[in-house]
Protein backbone atom coordinates (compact mmCIF):
# COMPACT_ATOMS: atom_id res chain seq x y z
CA UNK A 1 0.00 0.00 0.00
CA UNK A 2 1.15 3.52 -0.72
CA UNK A 3 -0.28 6.89 0.23
CA UNK A 4 -1.18 9.13 -2.69
CA UNK A 5 -0.90 12.95 -2.75
CA UNK A 6 -4.65 13.09 -2.11
CA UNK A 7 -4.15 11.21 1.17
CA UNK A 8 -5.84 8.08 -0.16
CA UNK A 9 -4.09 4.73 -0.13
CA UNK A 10 -3.68 2.50 -3.15
CA UNK A 11 -2.71 -1.11 -3.64
CA UNK A 12 0.48 -1.32 -5.69
CA UNK A 13 1.22 -4.47 -7.66
CA UNK A 14 4.71 -5.59 -8.56
CA UNK A 15 5.00 -5.98 -12.32
CA UNK A 16 6.22 -9.34 -13.55
CA UNK A 17 5.78 -11.56 -16.59
CA UNK A 18 2.52 -13.02 -15.25
CA UNK A 19 1.06 -9.52 -14.80
CA UNK A 20 2.32 -8.41 -18.23
CA UNK A 21 0.73 -11.40 -19.97
CA UNK A 22 -2.58 -11.05 -18.11
CA UNK A 23 -3.91 -8.32 -20.44
CA UNK A 24 -2.97 -7.00 -23.92
CA UNK A 25 -2.70 -3.46 -22.50
CA UNK A 26 -0.07 -4.62 -20.01
CA UNK A 27 1.93 -6.38 -22.74
CA UNK A 28 1.96 -3.24 -24.86
CA UNK A 29 2.53 -0.73 -22.04
CA UNK A 30 5.42 -2.79 -20.71
CA UNK A 31 7.07 -2.87 -24.11
CA UNK A 32 6.69 -6.61 -24.74
CA UNK A 33 8.80 -7.25 -21.65
CA UNK A 34 11.47 -4.59 -22.11
CA UNK A 35 9.90 -2.60 -19.27
CA UNK A 36 10.45 -5.49 -16.87
CA UNK A 37 14.22 -4.92 -16.87
CA UNK A 38 15.42 -4.90 -13.24
CA UNK A 39 17.27 -1.60 -13.70
CA UNK A 40 16.67 1.38 -15.98
CA UNK A 41 13.50 0.07 -17.65
CA UNK A 42 13.04 3.35 -19.58
CA UNK A 43 16.46 2.92 -21.12
CA UNK A 44 15.66 -0.72 -21.89
CA UNK A 45 12.43 0.36 -23.59
CA UNK A 46 14.30 2.94 -25.65
CA UNK A 47 16.88 0.34 -26.65
CA UNK A 48 14.01 -1.96 -27.65
CA UNK A 49 12.61 0.89 -29.79
CA UNK A 50 15.95 1.44 -31.48
CA UNK A 51 16.53 -2.26 -32.15
CA UNK A 52 12.99 -2.95 -33.36
CA UNK A 53 12.99 0.09 -35.66
CA UNK A 54 16.31 -0.94 -37.20
CA UNK A 55 15.37 -4.61 -37.59
CA UNK A 56 11.87 -4.06 -38.96
CA UNK A 57 13.01 -1.39 -41.41
CA UNK A 58 15.93 -3.52 -42.62
CA UNK A 59 13.97 -6.79 -42.82
CA UNK A 60 10.79 -5.47 -44.47
CA UNK A 61 11.63 -2.12 -46.10
CA UNK A 62 8.62 -2.27 -48.42
CA UNK A 63 6.30 -2.62 -45.43
CA UNK A 64 8.05 -0.34 -42.93
CA UNK A 65 8.20 2.78 -45.08
CA UNK A 66 8.35 6.28 -43.57
CA UNK A 67 4.61 6.74 -44.22
CA UNK A 68 3.77 3.42 -42.57
CA UNK A 69 6.03 4.25 -39.61
CA UNK A 70 4.19 7.57 -39.21
CA UNK A 71 0.87 5.69 -39.15
CA UNK A 72 2.25 3.12 -36.68
CA UNK A 73 3.50 5.91 -34.41
CA UNK A 74 0.21 7.85 -34.58
CA UNK A 75 -1.93 4.79 -33.89
CA UNK A 76 0.62 3.58 -31.34
CA UNK A 77 0.30 6.87 -29.46
CA UNK A 78 -3.50 6.62 -29.32
CA UNK A 79 -3.48 2.95 -28.32
CA UNK A 80 -0.71 3.74 -25.86
CA UNK A 81 -2.92 6.26 -24.06
CA UNK A 82 -5.40 3.46 -23.38
CA UNK A 83 -2.76 0.81 -22.60
CA UNK A 84 -0.79 3.01 -20.19
CA UNK A 85 -3.97 4.22 -18.48
CA UNK A 86 -5.20 0.65 -17.96
CA UNK A 87 -1.80 -0.67 -16.87
CA UNK A 88 -1.20 2.24 -14.51
CA UNK A 89 -4.58 1.70 -12.84
CA UNK A 90 -3.96 -2.04 -12.57
CA UNK A 91 -0.49 -1.49 -11.07
CA UNK A 92 -1.74 1.20 -8.68
CA UNK A 93 0.75 3.80 -9.96
CA UNK A 94 -0.29 6.01 -12.88
CA UNK A 95 3.19 6.22 -14.46
CA UNK A 96 4.92 3.09 -13.24
CA UNK A 97 8.53 2.71 -14.37
CA UNK A 98 7.80 -0.61 -16.07
CA UNK A 99 5.53 1.15 -18.58
CA UNK A 100 7.84 1.93 -21.51
CA UNK A 101 5.48 2.12 -24.49
CA UNK A 102 5.77 5.90 -24.20
CA UNK A 103 9.56 5.69 -24.71
CA UNK A 104 9.11 3.29 -27.61
CA UNK A 105 6.66 5.47 -29.52
CA UNK A 106 8.60 8.67 -28.83
CA UNK A 107 11.95 7.20 -29.88
CA UNK A 108 10.43 5.69 -33.02
CA UNK A 109 9.32 9.25 -33.83
CA UNK A 110 12.87 10.52 -33.32
CA UNK A 111 14.30 7.79 -35.56
CA UNK A 112 11.66 8.36 -38.23
CA UNK A 113 12.42 12.07 -38.44
CA UNK A 114 16.21 11.63 -38.34
CA UNK A 115 16.30 8.86 -40.95
CA UNK A 116 18.43 8.39 -42.91
CA UNK A 117 20.92 8.77 -40.12
CA UNK A 118 24.09 6.86 -39.43
CA UNK A 119 24.84 4.89 -36.31
CA UNK A 120 26.64 7.77 -34.60
CA UNK A 121 23.69 10.13 -35.10
CA UNK A 122 21.28 7.48 -33.85
CA UNK A 123 23.50 6.90 -30.80
CA UNK A 124 23.50 10.61 -29.93
CA UNK A 125 19.75 10.76 -30.52
CA UNK A 126 19.42 7.92 -28.02
CA UNK A 127 21.62 9.73 -25.47
CA UNK A 128 19.84 13.07 -25.82
CA UNK A 129 16.37 11.50 -25.78
CA UNK A 130 17.21 9.63 -22.55
CA UNK A 131 18.64 12.85 -21.09
CA UNK A 132 15.49 14.87 -21.83
CA UNK A 133 13.24 12.03 -20.65
CA UNK A 134 15.06 11.66 -17.33
CA UNK A 135 15.85 15.33 -16.55
CA UNK A 136 12.48 16.62 -17.78
CA UNK A 137 13.42 20.27 -18.45
CA UNK A 138 10.53 22.76 -18.67
CA UNK A 139 7.86 22.29 -19.88
CA UNK A 140 8.35 18.49 -19.87
CA UNK A 141 8.40 18.38 -16.06
CA UNK A 142 5.25 20.51 -15.93
CA UNK A 143 3.42 18.10 -18.24
CA UNK A 144 4.74 15.12 -16.28
CA UNK A 145 3.34 16.55 -13.03
CA UNK A 146 0.04 17.94 -14.32
CA UNK A 147 -1.19 15.69 -17.13
CA UNK A 148 -2.58 12.51 -15.64
CA UNK A 149 -3.62 9.13 -16.97
CA UNK A 150 -2.46 7.51 -20.15
CA UNK A 151 -2.26 10.78 -22.08
CA UNK A 152 0.10 12.27 -19.50
CA UNK A 153 2.28 9.15 -19.56
CA UNK A 154 2.58 9.35 -23.34
CA UNK A 155 2.84 13.14 -23.75
CA UNK A 156 5.95 13.90 -21.70
CA UNK A 157 7.95 11.45 -23.84
CA UNK A 158 6.67 13.06 -27.03
CA UNK A 159 7.99 16.33 -25.59
CA UNK A 160 11.37 14.67 -24.91
CA UNK A 161 11.36 13.52 -28.54
CA UNK A 162 10.57 17.09 -29.63
CA UNK A 163 13.51 18.45 -27.59
CA UNK A 164 15.81 15.81 -29.10
CA UNK A 165 14.71 16.70 -32.63
CA UNK A 166 14.99 20.42 -31.89
CA UNK A 167 18.56 19.91 -30.68
CA UNK A 168 19.46 18.09 -33.92
CA UNK A 169 17.77 20.77 -36.03
CA UNK A 170 19.75 23.49 -34.26
CA UNK A 171 22.96 21.48 -34.62
CA UNK A 172 22.39 21.14 -38.38
CA UNK A 173 21.85 24.87 -38.95
CA UNK A 174 24.74 26.08 -36.79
Amino acid sequence: MITLESGQTAQVRKPNARFMLSHPAHLLAQGFGSGLAPWMPGTSGTLYAWLSYALLTARWPALFTPLNWAIIIGVGFLVGVWACDKTGRDLGIADHGSMVWDEIIAFWLVLLLLTPAGGATQFWAFVWFRFFDMVKPPPIGYFDRHLKGGFGVMWDDIMAAFYTLLLFALWRVL
